[in-house]
């Protein structure tokens, strides 16, 4: 005989007026969808590391063959699985994300980037209009699933080619998002339940990306709602608009956790930041016989670190909760301008490999790991390198040493200068020793014949004797960018560029002495 369900005895109880064996009933029936939902939380949890590998080697095949049909239909295929994977955790999670100011614009480009990468948006085009800046008391990565979910709803309520449009604005002092679309509209037997978990008007969701929205805009006090069509001033009229509502961000700050107190360091200290824990243990048993390793799982615990005292080496995985690991190693060198920091990605890109250059960052690494190996060993080199060089022109110079063998590229650079105020020295081949009197800046082509690319680089470095250098590049790529990071330049620019913003952006990444 089969016992009956906890859900069956508490309608038996109900039914018998028994107000006590209903709150046992109930009580059952709490603690068994409770295990449920837990239980599969943590295997979808679990099937995220495998499914990174599948993601990345299905990528690096791209590279390799080019992308083919089929392995472009694995990767959007991975893609909706960590989707799914993504929105059935953010539901059944009841653990709040950490919270403090973040830029709303941002998040949502980001979140406008990412949804490039999806073949599928290949045939929507995503406008984003965001005339100023908006702050919201939240957390970045949650802000852009949000977004992102918003995005993928719209895309799947077109048919076919459309747009989807995204207006940035404020409400008096509140912060607004309206995600409008011109796809099929929804059904008005959907829309009193739109926002519970697997219902959709669409055949190709699943119904959890909108129940996620509506939890992520609760976790932030906003409200997320359908808007009149007309709410906004775009002709033809959407079929659909979308709003979110943020509250007005309050000026307070939360105060940093205090970390443990630890002794006085006797060893090199490395801080590893990654909200994985087996990357955390990976670190720790790689590197603990010869430093102290200490262990953060997101960026606002790290920042807590070093502001009580510093650390030799910062290194920080990506994508982070609340602030990602770019927005850690910026405050890091606000905090302490000689700090070392690497960054891990499993999702390297031409953008944020420029970014991180520009930060300053000493080596930009790539999950999965392709032997742990190779990573110990430039741990032991970063430790070993003095701190980052100078990122602004060397004090009282005003001669620029070009090595640049292209005339058209030369005179662009040599105006470009001027405008700056600076005096170029072009050197057309690689000078046989050193000047006397060192440069304020190098500026170098990646694509100077006689000691091209790494090679370029190099010899800008010595050319400098420690002043800053930018690389000039005919095609920006990431290969491009990760060598000019790993050498130290402070900046990497196209070739082409016009002088007067060529200039501005020489002026940008070499920036007078403070």
């Amino acid at each position: 005989m089969d016992t009956p369900s906890p859900l069956a005895l508490l309608l038996e109880a109900l039914d018998a007026g028994d107000l006590r064996a209903a709150r046992t009933a109930a009580e059952e029936l709490q603690r068994t969808r409770v295990g449920s939902t837990q239980l599969a939380a943590e295997v979808l949890h679990e099937l995220r590391q495998p499914l990174l590998g599948v993601k990345a080697y299905a990528q690096l095949l791209t590279e390799e063959l080019g992308p083919r049909g089929a392995l472009k239909q694995v990767l959007a295929q991975v893609e909706r699985m960590e989707q799914i994977i993504s929105d059935f955790i953010r539901l059944a999670s009841e653990r709040p994300a950490p919270q403090q100011p973040v830029s709303l614009v941002a998040h949502v480009q980001a979140a406008a980037r990412a949804f490039a990468l999806n073949p599928e948006s290949a045939r929507i085009r995503l406008e984003v209009d965001a005339p100023e800046e908006l702050v919201v008391e939240g957390n970045g990565r949650l802000l852009e699933q949000l977004a992102l979910n918003l995005f993928n709803n719209a895309r799947d309520a077109a048919a076919g080619p459309g747009l989807v449009k995204v207006v940035l604005t404020r409400e008096g002092l509140a912060p607004i998002m309206y995600v409008a679309d011109w796809g099929r509209g929804i059904p008005d037997a959907v829309r009193a339940r739109l926002f519970e978990p697997y219902v959709t008007g669409s055949k190709r969701g699943t119904g959890l990306g909108l129940a996620v929205c509506r939890r992520i805009a609760h976790e932030h006090q906003a409200q997320l709602d359908l808007a009149p069509s007309d709410v906004l001033p775009l002709s033809p009229t959407p079929s659909t608009v979308f709003r979110v509502r943020f509250p007005i961000p309050a000026s307070r700050e939360a105060p940093a956790p205090e970390p443990t107190a630890q002794a006085a360091p006797q060893r090199h200290r490395l801080l590893v930041v990654d909200d994985e824990e087996i990357i955390r243990s990976v670190f720790r048993d790689l590197m603990g016989r010869e430093c102290e390793v200490i262990e953060a799982p997101h960026a606002e615990e790290a920042l807590a670190w070093l502001e009580r005292g510093g650390v030799d080496l910062i290194v920080t995985d990506k994508n982070l909760p609340g602030l990602s690991g770019l927005e850690l190693a910026q405050r890091a060198r606000r905090l302490d301008p000689h700090s070392r920091v690497i960054l891990m990605t499993g999702y390297p890109s031409l953008v944020t490999a420029q970014q991180a250059l520009e930060l300053g960052v000493l080596d930009y690494l790539l999950k999965p790991f392709d032997d742990i190996r190779e990573v110990r060993a430039k741990l032991r080199a970063a430790l070993a390198t003095p701190p980052p060089g100078a990122r602004h022109l060397r004090p009282g110079g005003r001669r620029v040493d070009v090595l640049e063998d292209n005339p058209t590229s030369a005179r662009r650079l040599t105006e470009a200068l001027a405008l700056m105020g600076l005096e170029a020295r072009v050197l057309p081949t690689v000078p046989g020793e050193l000047p006397a009197e060192p440069p304020a800046a190098v500026v170098v082509s990646w694509d100077f014949t006689s000691a091209h690319g790494r090679q370029a680089l190099e010899v800008a470095r010595r050319l400098g004797q420690g002043a800053p250098f930018v690389v000039l590049a005919e095609f920006l790529s990431q290969e491009t960018m990760l060598e000019a990071l790993r050498a130290g330049a402070s900046g990497c620019l196209p070739r082409d560029l016009e002088p007067r913003e060529l200039g501005r952006e020489l002026a940008r990444l070499l920036k007078p002495s403070p």
